[in-house]
């Protein structure tokens, strides 16, 4: 009897020691379960939110691709003969289109269109310019530099983006990319949280550029006329704003005979109405005294133009500039000073200005747009300074008196430059200067940077489409793009 007890007590004592081990596995089996359907059912929300987020995404860029093309359309409907601030463009975009997914809501993009006109092109900048640009984002040269950075920029070129700098020895990213600089009273965490104290230092991906491009052409699409290259023919059916010819043919072959000494378009202020060639043909053949007794000798302080005409070379254009210089300056106190006359007045030449060139290239890289580049920019041109650079401002943001009448009836604000002749007539911009910069500024741009994108309804963006255009073609081309 004693001994069925202890069996029965043992066969219980293993029986609930089973039945425990039991429910401890079934508690870790259900424990297990439950954690792999929680990971289950976390794992199925971040796919659910992945998927959503890609949809967000991929439905704000093209929300921002829809504004790129927007700008495009519009850039290419633009009209106007100039590039300049009082225009549309400058202000961007900020339009809705419908959101394809969910119907009756809308979807935001935000335009914002740069010239690159406005920017030094480091494809074509000669290195005292590059030298102005990199004092600008305060970058300082030392002397004991092996390879001075300018220079080993200009030694680098071709260059397909500004960013492709980085790879210049001596370049730094706070060169590059400028740098966020405190106030005295500013600190790290003040750097970091973004306060008003916060100040940003530019750096060459802000001023520099790669794609400001131009038509070579007039402001009429009219294919420019080489000056250094123009037979007398063509120069001839050149014409000034009143259609009339500016070069009669002794004039125009005078200065085929100079096309040596032209470099650039602003050169043609100083070109001869009497050639070397002309002069040297005709120098026995005139005086500056009255007291000359040979019949064959003309006085070119008394000749008339059928006179002047007499001698070879010498046509009723030239014989006529020949006769308003003498007029204006005074008679000729010694031959010589027949090369003193000028082949074209400075009125003649800012009526042609635009319609000139000194290349035969039909697009043209890196010229300043002066009626968008800052003052900066501006004074680091060769010839020019801060007054000058100001002057051009204050002359393209000044509306004429003329036009004040009109103002609120659809006319534009400012006085935008249409002729790179008119910085003729900016107060410190001489014939000097204006030679010096007459081959490295335009009054419109070709090539525009365009950063569209993709905001949700709080304002924040979504996705970025940025890209440089080209519109010199038929087409407006494409040549950069990134997507964010």
């Amino acid at each position: 009897m004693e001994k069925w007890r202890e069996q029965s007590v043992n066969y219980a004592s293993r029986f609930a020691s089973n039945r425990g081990l039991s429910l401890i596995s079934t508690l870790w089996i259900l424990t297990i379960l439950s954690l792999l359907a929680t990971q289950f059912l976390h794992s199925i929300r971040l796919e659910q939110r992945a998927q959503a987020n890609f949809a967000d995404r991929t439905k704000f860029y093209y929300t921002a691709k829809a504004g790129f093309e927007r700008t495009i359309a519009m850039l290419r409907a633009d009209d106007t003969p100039y590039d300049a601030f009082n225009e549309d463009w400058t202000q961007g975009l900020e339009e809705q289109i419908e959101d394809g997914l969910r119907s009756g809501n809308s979807l935001t993009y935000q335009v914002q269109i740069t010239d690159e006109g406005s920017k030094i092109n480091i494809n074509t900048a000669d290195a005292d310019v590059i030298r102005g640009l990199l004092s600008m984002v305060g970058y300082e040269e030392e002397e004991a530099t092996e390879q001075p950075i300018a220079e080993a920029i200009v030694q680098g070129r071709p260059y397909r983006t500004v960013r492709d700098l980085a790879r210049v020895e001596g370049m730094t990213q706070e060169i590059l990319y400028g740098q966020q600089q405190a106030d005295t009273t500013g600190t790290a965490s003040t750097l970091l949280d973004g306060e008003d104290d916060q100040q940003n230092t530019l750096g060459l991906i802000d001023l520099a550029t790669v794609y400001s491009i131009d038509k070579n052409t007039d402001a009429n699409g009219q294919q420019r006329v080489n000056i250094k290259s123009a037979d007398s023919q063509q120069l001839t059916q050149l014409q000034g704003n009143n259609n009339q010819s500016i070069f009669t043919q002794g004039e125009a072959e005078s200065l085929t005979q100079q096309q040596d000494s032209i470099n650039s378009i602003g050169d043609l202020l100083d070109v001869q109405a009497v050639s070397d060639q002309i002069f040297d043909n005709i120098r026995d053949r005139i005086s500056v005294d009255s007291s000359e007794d040979n019949q064959d000798m003309v006085n070119i302080n008394t000749a008339d133009e059928s006179q002047l005409q007499t001698l070879d070379g010498i046509d009723q254009g030239i014989a006529q500039r020949i006769i308003a210089h003498r007029d204006n300056q005074g008679n000729f106190q010694d031959v010589d000073q027949l090369k003193d006359v000028k082949l074209v007045t400075t009125d003649e030449f800012k009526n042609i200005v635009d319609k000139i060139t000194t290349t035969d290239d039909e697009t043209i890289s890196g010229l300043i747009n002066i009626n968008t580049a800052s003052q900066e920019i501006l004074q680091l041109l060769s010839g020019m300074d801060e007054q000058k650079a100001q002057a051009i401002i204050d002359r393209r943001e000044t509306t004429p008196e003329n036009n004040q009448q009109n103002q609120g009836e659809g006319e534009e604000e400012g006085n935008p430059f249409t002729n790179i002749g008119q910085l003729l007539d900016v107060q410190g911009i001489d014939v000097d200067t204006f030679r010096q910069i007459s081959n490295l500024v335009t009054y419109r741009s070709h090539g525009f940077l365009i950063e569209a994108t993709g905001v949700d309804s709080r304002g924040k963006a979504i996705a970025t489409c940025i890209g440089a255009i080209d519109r010199t073609g038929e087409q407006i081309a494409i040549r950069y793009w990134k997507q964010n």
